[in-house]
């Protein structure tokens, strides 16, 4: 089965007493049991919804992984993976990633004695250096958040078993059509499916999609037992995204690689963060990793100001300023004071996250209409 034709149909099946060609929406709380613990699959919604299981069976057909569990945000998956390692267990993550991910590791989980570094993991060497004998995951971002740097899944999850690790990704920026992590070695694939996977920003959601036996019987304990888990709702919201999820993605990369092109070429431009740009360091290895090369750019100004960035942010009128990405419509963001603003400025500066850094989230506009957009801003 091809990738267009698993968002309609991976793990999908009639729905059995009426025929529903779309999962239904059982908005129900608790099951009926004809003797303790003797029912249909189900006992209590917060273990388990025929609507999350139809998402569930989805998402991991997408990434080609034996099972998903799927989580209220991308941030309560990734804290649901994060309460596997305990105290004195060393995690290395990218120096370029998503703010949210940061605090959740720095405020949440190393008050508690899990030692993080941080580190330029497109450096394979450094990684190398970086690993210690208590070092117990690789979390990799690719492309990275906000720079959209590359790194390598396969080498890095080669490392990690090495050094008896895991390696887990966050594909959020690619999404399943543009990249599937599994098939490159890693343990785990999150996604905050609020993003492409959703692709009509009106939901909040999160999964992880894994073939590890220990990864999943961790997040289904994490389910029963802290209950981060989305309402069924959100769980059809995410499934109807899905099945738009290649023609949203394909014609987002048309797009964006339109726009990277432009402001590539624009004298008011400092530089340019696109994959898809032979410029790019990571070219190559994304060409290699990647079947296209996404929809997300970023780029500084000459003008190094968070004044000069805010000034043409508020210009912009196709490009909405708002946080979050993968939707439909455009989104312009200001990482240093948005997403990334819980990061220490003197780590940002250090990652290359500069104050004029912009974010952007290209949609399926019209390109001439967005690029259009960005040369009245300047």
């Amino acid at each position: 089965m091809r990738f267009n034709t698993k968002t309609i149909h991976a793990g999908q099946q009639n729905e059995e007493t009426s025929g529903a060609v779309m999962p239904p929406i059982f908005q129900t709380s608790t099951y009926a049991q004809s003797a303790p613990n003797v029912h249909k699959g189900y006992d209590y919604a917060r273990v388990g919804n025929p609507t999350r299981t139809a998402l569930e069976k989805m998402i991991a057909g997408l990434e080609g992984t034996e099972s998903c569990a799927c989580f209220a945000s991308g941030v309560a998956a990734m804290d649901a993976l994060m309460k596997m390692f305990r105290p004195g267990d060393h995690i290395i993550a990218s120096d370029d990633l998503y703010g949210g991910s940061y605090r959740l590791f720095t405020s949440v989980f190393q008050p508690y004695g899990i030692e993080f570094s941080f580190i330029d993991m497109t450096d394979l060497d450094l990684v190398k250096q970086t690993v210690k004998p208590n070092t117990k995951l690789f979390w990799i971002e690719t492309p990275t958040n906000p720079l959209l740097r590359v790194v390598d899944i396969e080498k890095l999850s080669a490392m990690a078993h090495e050094n008896n690790a895991l390696s887990v990704v966050d594909n959020t920026f690619a999404s399943p059509y543009l990249q599937r992590p599994a098939e490159l070695g890693a343990d785990a694939v999150l996604h905050s499916a609020t993003k492409y996977l959703g692709g009509h920003s009106d939901v909040i959601h999160g999964a992880v999609a894994t073939s590890n036996k220990e990864i999943l019987e961790n997040l289904l304990f994490q389910v029963k037992s802290s209950g981060a888990v989305p309402g069924p709702m959100d769980c059809y919201l995410v499934l109807r995204g899905i099945k738009t999820l290649a023609v949203r993605v394909e014609r987002a990369v048309s797009n964006a690689k339109k726009v990277a092109d432009f402001l590539n070429d624009h004298p008011e431009v400092s530089e340019v963060h696109y994959p898809g740009l032979t410029s790019h360091p990571q070219h190559e290895l994304a060409k290699k990793q990647m079947d296209d090369f996404g929809g997300m750019v970023s780029f500084s100004l000459k003008d190094d100001s968070i004044e000069a960035a805010t000034k043409f942010m508020a210009s912009t009128k196709f490009f909405t300023l708002a946080e979050s990405l993968g939707g439909v419509e455009s989104l312009i963001s200001h990482p240093a004071s948005m997403t990334h603003g819980s990061i220490p400025k003197e780590h940002r500066e250090k990652a290359g996250l500069k104050d004029s850094l912009i974010r952007l989230s290209v949609g399926i506009e019209d390109a001439e209409d967005l690029i259009q957009d960005l040369k009245q801003a300047f």
